[in-house]
């Protein structure tokens, strides 16, 4: 691989280190970085380290992290391998793993908002909470608080954000960012209360039944153009109705897209709450997608979720 191919590959590993950074540091140049990154390095570390990050851009997780583990034994104390140790155990479903190289990451670099959003990723994906690896973390650190906060924001979990947010530790960002929280959640507790308003003073049908009726009916008469259409329609309109992710997930696995229907199947998953059988309906077509990918390892993953009898 060509140096100049190389530094712009390295490029996309350590910017975020550097924009993360760029407030404290603002005269640090990327693209010098990634060169000095790759002067520092023995060629059969740069070698197996480009290469990981080839095998996982195209899904090869295992050959990824045994090329990874290989630069983990040349360069110990590597935090950027560690990191990438975490996401490639991450993208193939070994959470425990991967929670393990997080860790070590987010400890060496407790400010870096990259290494910790993995860390929240894995953990949730194991239907977890940071409240439980608490103990392991580096929580005296005021801005891994602050970014767990941003990173609970952005998820929209704002309750979580403010607990996140500790009063002692305020600063001009903290401030400003609680002030963000509390304003969403008094937009969030309006619009519940208008509903619930609605729903008791309104006593047409449920709007969302049209679209199932007829996402019901194009699903029988295999219309997957129509289909793809009108199962998107609805989840722009009702985002927070696990069927119509299903819908719109299995209409596009019709259709070929099997990445982008993993992308809404899984985003589906989120807000289901004890519907087993629509849950069977959205792991199946997980399994069916990544079976298209040829990858057996989620597939068998997801299979392993269906619950018989339902």
């Amino acid at each position: 691989m060509g140096k100049s191919i190389s530094i712009l590959i390295l490029l996309l590993v350590i910017a975020p280190l550097y924009l993360n950074a760029q407030e404290e540091t603002p005269e640090i140049d990327i693209e010098e970085s990634a060169e000095v990154f790759l002067e520092e390095y023995s060629d059969d570390f740069q070698e197996s380290f480009f290469e990981a990050l080839k095998q996982k851009g195209i899904e090869n997780y295992d050959k990824a992290i045994n090329l990874l583990l290989k630069c983990k034994q040349l360069q110990p104390n590597n935090i950027v391998v560690d990191h990438e140790l975490a996401k490639a155990y991450l993208a193939d479903g070994q959470y425990i793993f991967g929670q393990e190289y997080a860790i070590t990451a987010i400890n060496s670099e407790p400010a870096n908002l990259w290494y910790l959003n993995t860390l929240v990723d894995i953990v949730q994906k194991q239907g977890n909470t940071i409240d439980g690896i608490k103990s392991q973390l580096s929580f005296s650190n005021t801005k891994l608080k602050e970014n767990l906060a941003l990173i609970y924001f952005n998820q929209k979990k704002y309750e979580k954000a403010l607990k996140a947010l500790n009063p002692s530790d305020a600063s001009t960002f903290s401030d400003e960012l609680e002030s963000k929280i509390k304003d969403s959640i008094e937009k969030e507790e309006s619009k519940t209360k208008k509903m619930e308003f609605t729903a008791v003073n309104n006593s047409a049908p449920d709007p969302t039944q049209g679209y199932k009726t007829q996402i019901e009916g194009l699903m029988r008469i295999n219309n997957n153009q129509q289909l793809l259409k009108i199962s998107e329609e609805a989840l722009d309109n009702y985002p927070l109705q696990p069927y119509f992710y299903y819908s719109y997930g299995y209409a596009l696995n019709k259709k070929g897209k099997n990445r982008e229907a993993i992308e809404v199947l899984e985003s589906g998953i989120d807000y289901l709450l004890n519907d087993i059988s629509l849950a069977n309906k959205i792991y199946t077509q997980l399994a069916d997608a990544y079976n298209a990918m040829n990858n057996s390892v989620k597939a068998n993953m997801y299979l392993s979720k269906v619950k018989s009898g339902f």
